[in-house]
């Protein structure tokens, strides 16, 4: 026996004498919350730029000129898109739109200058935006890729906390978490960026739909 079969058998025979907990396990998670838009709004961009996101805001009409002005100030040149995402948001822009393909390769969506796609669903309290895979996000290699991500997000589609997100989600949908831009750090505490997806995350919220 080696020390793996070891290790499970030991924890095998702890569980056969633990006692059994009577009933079902409470899980009395805070649900249901509400918390005005201004509220959202203001939580949410507090945590977007503290994890170092971009960060603009506009309403539905400002959508086209406002991704325009973003995409320019990042000096994107070809953007990716998902097939589903909403022709009316870039008509403001003037460089090359890639539309994404299933059998598009991964690593040579890396030749992409940035990737502009909607949300499904985004929490307040932690900053975190949902990708779920739906025909305006696009598959998931189109998100991690390219070097910077620009997201849209609808306040609407904003949440408090994390149980009011996961009620909106969709079961059995891929699911992306987004919680600003690609970092991570070594043994040395030093921030590396980049490593798991986008080193750049911009978000555009629209105030109303």
């Amino acid at each position: 026996m080696n020390a793996r079969e070891t290790v499970l058998g030991r924890v095998r025979d702890a569980l056969a004498l633990a006692p059994r907990p009577a009933g079902t396990v409470p899980r009395d998670y805070r649900r249901g919350r509400e918390l005005p838009d201004a509220n959202r709004l203001a939580l949410l961009v507090d945590r977007l730029a503290d994890y170092k996101a971009r960060v603009r805001t506009c309403t539905a009409a400002e959508t086209a000129a406002t991704l325009a002005e973003v995409l320019t100030g990042l000096g994107a040149a070809r953007v990716g898109v998902p097939p589903g995402l909403d022709p009316a948001w870039l008509a403001d822009w003037s460089g090359a739109l890639v539309e994404d393909r299933p059998d598009v390769p991964a690593p040579s969506l890396a030749e992409l200058d940035a990737v502009v796609t909607a949300s499904a669903v985004t929490c307040a309290e932690t900053g975190t935006i949902f990708l779920d895979g739906s025909s305006g996000q696009g598959r998931r290699a189109l998100t991690l890729v390219p070097d910077v991500h620009v997201c849209v997000v609808d306040l609407s589609q904003v949440t408090p906390g994390i149980p009011e997100a996961l009620a909106r989600l969709v079961p059995g949908r891929p699911t992306t978490l987004i919680s600003g831009p690609s970092a991570t750090s070594d043994i040395e505490l030093e921030r590396v960026e980049g490593v798991h997806g986008p080193r750049t995350l911009a978000v555009v919220i629209r105030t109303d739909r």
